[in-house]
C-alpha cells in the first residue's frame, strides 16, 4: 500500500472536505494538499470553492458542498497520487473524463507531476502515449511490440497501425469553430 500511487479511471471520492479527499485521511498537511491541488490542474476552482479546500464535496452531509464533474473528480484523484508520494504511480486512463485542453495541460505537466517516480500509465488513446519514454504494446495478454512513440512508428506494426487509425479519425473529422 506505501509502495503504490494508483488512479483509476472510474474510482470515487467521499462526501468529506477537499483536502480529506487528497489526503486519504483526516490529519493531512495543508501546504502539501494546496500544492498537489494545483499541480494537478484544480487549483482556479478551489478559489471558486466557498470555503477552500475545507469545501465538503457533494451535498450528502452539508448542504454547502460543491457537486464537480467528473474531470474535477479525476484531477482529485491526481492530486491524491502526488499528495502519497508512493515511489510507483499507476495510472489507469487517468484523463477519461477530461476535456481536450484539460487532458493537453495534464499531459504537459505529467513529469513535473510524477517527479523522479516509477509511471505506469495505461491508455486506449495513444495521443496521451507520446510523452512516455517506453511504450508496451499489449494483445490478448501477451508483449507484442515495445519502444518509444517514434521507434513504434517506424517499426510500422501494431502501434503504427493503431496510431493511424486514431489519427486519421482527428485528420476526417475537423473541429469547425
Amino acid at each position: 500500500m506505501e509502495l503504490f500511487s494508483v488512479v483509476f479511471q472510474d474510482s470515487k471520492l467521499f462526501s468529506f472536505p477537499l483536502a480529506q479527499n487528497v489526503a486519504a485521511s483526516m490529519e493531512y498537511d495543508e501546504e502539501r494538499v494546496s500544492e498537489c491541488v494545483v499541480r494537478s490542474g484544480m487549483g482556479e476552482r478551489v478559489k471558486e470553492m466557498p470555503c477552500g479546500l475545507e469545501t465538503c464535496l457533494y451535498k450528502d452531509f452539508d448542504e454547502e458542498g460543491v457537486e464537480i464533474s467528473g474531470g474535477e473528480a479525476q484531477k482529485i484523484e491526481l492530486a491524491r497520487a502526488i499528495y502519497k508520494e508512493g515511489p510507483f504511480v499507476i495510472l489507469d486512463e487517468p484523463t477519461a473524463a477530461l476535456d481536450p485542453v484539460s487532458e493537453s495541460e495534464i499531459y504537459n505537466k505529467f513529469n513535473e507531476m510524477v517527479g523522479t517516480r516509477t509511471a505506469i500509465y495505461i491508455s486506449h488513446r495513444l495521443s496521451s502515449c507520446r510523452f512516455c519514454d517506453d511504450i508496451l504494446v499489449l494483445d490478448k495478454g501477451r508483449l507484442i511490440e515495445r519502444g518509444t512513440h517514434e521507434e513504434l512508428l517506424e517499426n510500422e506494426g501494431v502501434y503504427f497501425s493503431m496510431w493511424q487509425a486514431q489519427s486519421e479519425y482527428y485528420k476526417e473529422n475537423p473541429i469547425i469553430a
